[in-house]
């Protein structure tokens, strides 16, 4: 794309390597551009451009608008990198409302805001499990830079003293073998079972975009294999998304199952908290959290969403209560939803330090490559990383 192209010279390589296209129309709007990956942002708006019909601006309501697509996916404080080129009807918009014709009036801003929102969201949703090249060549950028800060000695022969990694075992097969006292991972208990290793062996790798789990680190990061390098993957945040993204699925097709506690969890709370939590307790049940008062000073909780299995109830009431304290009271919480979710998938999905077997690692890759946005976690940051084999011979010097 020669557009993009010229794009690059400008704002960088990233750019372009990390660039989703836009192009969406809507009753006389036409929206074209690119837009930056969640996970490549910056720490200022100051990389977004906006043309309306050619003329640079830089309007508070387009502005709004990117901020608004991007709120489920980054971190605060971080901003996207998009140009956008919105072409708009003569007669639609006014271009004379600032001196220096920065910004401009639409007469029709609902279908402005609807048409940037919904064209960068439908172009992120296309991109995938991707995350940015960035992330990866960050993490490549930290090992080089410990690697240069120890200079060889000239030995790297083990010590027979050294202790063995915690992680590891006498053989790969410990990494895979079933644990009878670990519960199924909520929403992943239906893949489980049903991923045989042996048949990776006789599948084209390229089949797997996030490769084959090889191993658990740490009881914290999956180690795939890919056809060009290895992936990485953050099990908690990668869980955490995934969840999320259904959560809101459920909430949209107002289909969210829950389940019944078989003893009411009690949860001890200040009084403001109670009643925080008391005036929403109609829009909570809705999204699958039913509770009542209980006394003064607590609230006891009937039933959860199926979706969250087995959690830490009282710690999800007490961070709920925190949020809405910050929530205008006249807001209905689906104004809020992205918080309210996040949140909750947040007290639902598989924690660090989880030891997983190998079906339910390999469960956990297909999901993320079938869902949308699953290359960053609800908080922004990045939940694998890809390091590419030609990458990591460089780092053992075979490059």
């Amino acid at each position: 794309d020669a557009r993009l192209k010229r794009l690059s010279n400008i704002m960088g390589r990233d750019f372009g390597e990390n660039a989703v296209p836009i192009d969406a129309a809507r009753e006389g709007f036409h929206l074209t551009g690119y837009a930056g990956l969640p996970t490549y942002h910056r720490s200022t708006s100051t990389f977004q451009y906006l043309f309306v019909n050619g003329r640079p601006v830089r309007d508070k309501l387009l502005l709004g608008a990117i901020r608004g697509a991007y709120a489920d996916f980054l971190a605060r404080g971080r901003h996207p990198v998009v140009v956008l080129f919105l072409e708009v009807p003569p007669h639609m918009v006014d271009v004379n409302v600032h001196p220096a014709k920065a910004e401009v009036r639409f007469r029709d801003a609902g279908v402005v805001r609807g048409l940037i929102v919904s064209g960068l969201r439908h172009a992120l949703a296309e991109a995938g499990h991707r995350a940015s090249t960035t992330v990866s060549q960050a993490a490549l950028g930290a090992v080089q830079t410990e690697k240069s800060a120890a200079p060889y000695q000239g030995d790297y022969r083990p010590r027979e003293s050294a202790a063995r990694p915690q992680g590891f075992s006498e053989s790969a097969q410990a990494f895979f073998a079933p644990l009878d006292d670990a519960a199924a991972i909520p929403g992943l208990e239906s893949l489980s079972g049903q991923v045989d290793e042996r048949a990776f062996d006789n599948t084209p790798m390229e089949t797997f975009p996030l490769g084959v789990a090889r191993a658990q680190v740490h009881e914290t990061y999956i180690v795939a294999q890919t056809e060009s390098g290895i992936v990485i993957v953050d099990q908690h945040a990668a869980h955490e998304r995934l969840v999320y993204e259904r959560m809101k699925k459920a909430l949209t097709d107002q289909n969210v199952a829950r389940q019944m506690l078989l003893i009411p969890d009690v949860v001890d709370l200040d009084d403001a908290q109670v009643d925080r939590l008391e005036a929403r307790f109609v829009e909570l049940a809705e999204l699958g959290l039913v509770m009542e008062r209980f006394g003064p000073g607590a609230v006891a909780v009937q039933e959860v969403p199926a979706l969250l299995g087995d959690m830490d109830v009282p710690g999800l009431i007490r961070d709920l209560a925190d949020d809405l304290s910050d929530f205008d009271q006249a807001l209905a919480l689906k104004e809020k939803l992205e918080d309210v979710c996040s949140t909750m998938a947040c007290h639902g999905s598989v924690r660090a330090g989880r030891r997983l077997n190998a079906d339910e690692m390999n469960a956990l890759l297909r999901e993320m490559e079938a869902t949308p946005h699953s290359g960053q976690c609800n908080h922004g940051r990045p939940t694998y990383v890809e390091l590419k084999l030609t990458d990591i011979e460089k780092l053992f010097g075979r490059r």
